[in-house]
């Protein structure tokens, strides 16, 4: 009889913890983003007009459900690869609007500059767990790599 070894072994209890809180911190931001929204919608709709979107307030409302959204999916494993892949293009997008550092100048620049370039690692992240998710729901009969919280 032959035995067929798991290619990504089950993590021990500890281990799904350690992962789901890591997920918990890179989602963070869209958690406490899109609560402040939600509790806040007229603040959300000031901001879309802010940075020059409209409609502003389905735009906020979109912001908002994509947020908490693409959030819960991720740190909930399920379909984890599309909330993750939601909001690193998500991010990507909002880092476009938000922090144009190429018009600015003087420390408002490096401000924006610096935020800029977190924003592009926070979206690389994201693009990193949905890859490794998908891969890991890919192969037949594998654990996902990046296991269901």
């Amino acid at each position: 009889m032959h035995r067929q070894i798991p290619t990504h072994p089950r993590p021990a209890p500890a281990g799904h913890v350690l992962h789901w809180c890591c997920l918990l911190l890179l989602c963070s931001a869209y958690l406490q983003g899109g609560l402040e929204k939600a509790f806040d919608f007229p603040a959300a709709v000031a901001e879309m007009r802010h940075f020059g979107l409209a409609p502003a307030a389905p735009l906020a409302g979109l912001t908002i459900a994509g947020e908490l959204g693409a959030s819960l999916l991720v740190l909930s494993g399920v379909m984890r690869w599309a909330g993750a892949a939601w909001l690193a293009v998500f991010t990507l997008a909002a880092n476009l609007v938000a922090n144009r550092f190429w018009d600015l100048t003087g420390m408002a620049r490096t401000m924006a500059e610096n935020g800029f370039f977190e924003h592009l690692g926070l979206a690389g992240a994201f693009f990193l767990v949905a890859w490794l998710d998908w891969q890991g729901r890919r192969r037949p009969g594998a654990q996902p790599a990046v296991a269901a919280g």
